[in-house]
This record gives C-alpha cells, sequence and structure tokens, in this order.
C-alpha cells in the first residue's frame, strides 16, 4: 500500500484479525480496520488518558470524546489540496460517467472527481472570486461545499484523522479547531460553536456536468503527490453493509443507501432514500418547512437532482449519516402509484 503521504511509502501488512473483521480492500480504510481491531481484541490505555488525540484539544469539546474516534491516518495524514491546479472541459481526460462533485459561484463552474476526493478528502479552493472548502467523507459518501470565511476571516483546512460518528472531522489551521463536516460546526477549540456556511453544489457525472457548464474547469491529476486515482482506496466499502465506527442510526435502510437529506433554518429535517424515490416513480413534489421542494432520482446514473430555495441545506450522502446526524428526521415513504395519485408521506 503506498503511503499516505506524499510519494511511495512501505507495504503494511494486515492482520489476519483485520481481515476477518472486514474483507475489503487496503488504504485509508485498511488503516481505519486495523485501529478498530486493536480495540476488540484487547484492552489499551483509556480514551480519558489520550487528552489531545493527534495534538488536537478536546477540552471544550460540544460532543462526547468517547465518541470522537481515530480514523488510522494520522493529522494531515490524509492531505488537504491547496489551489490545486485545474483543466478546461477539453483538455481533461476523464470518464463520461465519472463522478464530480460540481459547485458553481460567480458565474464559474467547477467540478472536482470523487477519485481524487476519495485520497484529500479537502481542497482549499476559490472559485467565482470566493473562498470555498470542497469537502468529501468516503466513509458517508457526503460531499459538502462551505465558504471558508469565518468571521470574516478567511482560513483554510486540513484533514485532523479524526472522526465524529464515522464523519470526517476538518481542522483551521488559523485556530486548530476541529469542525464537523455534516453538522458544519466546530466541535472543539476557540472557534467551537460557529458555523461553516453551506453553499449548493452537486453530484453529477462528468458528461452530465459538462453539459450543463460547457466552460466548467475540473480537478487535475497533477495534484503534487503520487496517487493511483484510477483505483479507490475504500474497495467494496459502498456497496458493503458493514459501518467500521461505532455509530447510532436508524437501522431501517441498508446503510449505504444514497439519501438527499433537506435541513431547514428552523430545525426540520428530512431525508428522500434512493429506494423510496424509486418506487415513487423517480421524482417527488412536495412542500418542506412550507416551502415548494422537488427531489429526483436517476437510477442509472445513481445521483439526485433537487429544486429547492437556497434557504433549505441540501446533502447527499449515505442513509447512515444522515440519521445518525439527524435522528429526528422526516422521511419520505413512497406510496403505490397504483393505490393513490399522492406523491408520498411521511413517517
Amino acid at each position: 500500500m503506498r503511503s499516505l503521504r506524499g510519494g511511495p511509502g512501505r507495504g503494511k501488512r494486515r492482520s489476519a484479525a483485520a481481515a476477518r473483521v472486514a474483507p475489503l480492500a487496503g488504504g485509508f480504510l485498511g488503516l481505519a480496520l486495523a485501529g478498530l481491531t486493536a480495540a476488540l481484541l484487547g484492552p489499551g490505555p483509556a480514551r480519558a488518558e489520550v487528552p489531545a488525540p493527534n495534538g488536537f484539544s478536546l477540552e471544550n469539546a460540544s460532543v462526547p470524546v468517547d465518541e470522537i474516534r481515530r480514523g488510522g491516518p494520522p493529522r494531515d495524514g490524509i492531505p488537504a489540496l491547496d489551489h490545486p491546479k485545474v483543466l478546461s472541459a477539453e483538455q481533461a481526460r476523464w470518464p463520461e460517467d465519472a463522478l464530480v462533485l460540481g459547485v458553481e459561484r460567480g458565474g464559474e463552474a467547477r467540478a472536482y472527481p470523487v477519485a481524487i476526493l476519495d485520497w484529500h478528502e479537502l481542497v482549499n479552493d476559490t472559485v467565482g472570486g470566493e473562498p470555498l472548502l470542497i469537502s468529501y467523507c468516503p466513509l458517508c459518501g457526503t460531499g459538502m461545499v462551505f465558504d471558508r470565511r469565518v468571521s470574516g476571516q478567511v482560513h483554510s483546512f486540513g484533514v485532523s484523522g479524526l472522526l465524529y460518528q464515522s464523519d470526517v472531522l476538518m481542522y483551521d489551521h488559523e485556530t486548530d479547531s476541529l469542525w464537523s463536516q455534516i453538522s458544519s460546526e466546530a466541535i472543539s477549540g476557540p472557534s467551537r460553536g460557529q458555523h461553516l456556511r453551506l453553499l449548493r453544489s452537486q453530484m453529477a457525472r462528468w458528461g452530465q456536468w459538462k453539459r450543463a457548464h460547457p466552460h466548467t474547469t475540473v480537478l487535475s491529476r497533477q495534484t503534487g503527490y503520487r496517487r493511483d486515482y484510477g483505483r479507490s482506496p475504500y474497495g467494496r466499502y459502498a456497496e458493503s453493509p458493514l459501518v467500521h465506527f461505532p455509530v447510532h442510526f436508524d437501522p431501517r435502510y441498508h446503510p449505504k443507501t444514497p439519501t438527499l437529506g433537506l435541513a431547514a433554518p428552523d430545525g426540520r429535517a428530512r431525508a428522500y432514500p434512493a429506494n423510496e424515490l424509486e418506487r415513487a416513480g423517480g421524482s417527488v413534489k412536495e412542500r418542506f418547512a412550507g416551502k415548494s421542494v422537488q427531489v429526483t432520482w436517476d437510477a442509472h446514473d445513481r445521483v439526485f437532482d433537487v429544486k429547492a430555495p437556497q434557504s433549505i441545506a441540501v446533502v447527499q450522502g449515505y442513509w447512515f449519516a444522515w440519521s445518525a446526524f439527524h435522528p429526528n428526521s422526516s422521511v419520505f415513504v413512497a406510496t403505490p402509484v397504483a393505490e393513490s395519485t399522492l406523491p408520498g408521506k411521511a413517517r
């Protein structure tokens, strides 16, 4: 396996116990499983004896400290990208069906292939004159774009190597605070309680994104790091029913069911699992938090499309991740078309 830092590294042998825990590919997930296996095989030092995992103080953490887990790699072991090289759509050589996280700001569109984000998770970039943080958590399947300005100051972010609810904890270089991606909130450090502004983005296929944004740019494979961007370090994780870190979630669906979540400013949340949308014919139009919304699932390309006011936060990821962070969320449940003309109901 390659080193998690730049350049080739020494191979690391997976233990037989780790192989028994989950027969998945190596890479970051292999390291994470090795840490999980160590916890299963025997007692170690109490977590309370490690007040600063990966060098981060958790003294004022707003979440239970014992639920903050080491993911495997150390701080910056998964290297974030800073203002990386981009290419025009004509110059790029990505397959039409490559999954990308796309964003458009100030009339400028840019796509970030998940094949690269799998290895880096965060990109500090500027699009349309705005300082953006592109984030992707492979364990939760969540691609989210934020404004990097906090209290008027532009921040830059790195990967802490820590997880909360199996979701990446980011940190900012300015205050060393830890930030939860899905909650968009700083959970420890001087910035605790502050929120990043979530911006509208879209998970799409490269061909689909190009057609909608013909002048788009796209992240180049020339990142400055030696990585095999043609191979996912997570193997078949997205298809596995296993969640490799302790998470409290609603078990009614397969944990990795693609799910589109909506969150209103008043705290209301609603989930649209892909299988429910398929049962409803692929699309539903309804009212959520007093607003008209439409959510569509493309079963062929396996991507969502959403039409909702900008005041509604949109998050796409795995069911278990949405459920863990929004335990009181309502859920769209399809009504068989043959029985009713209603688009669905909540449960």
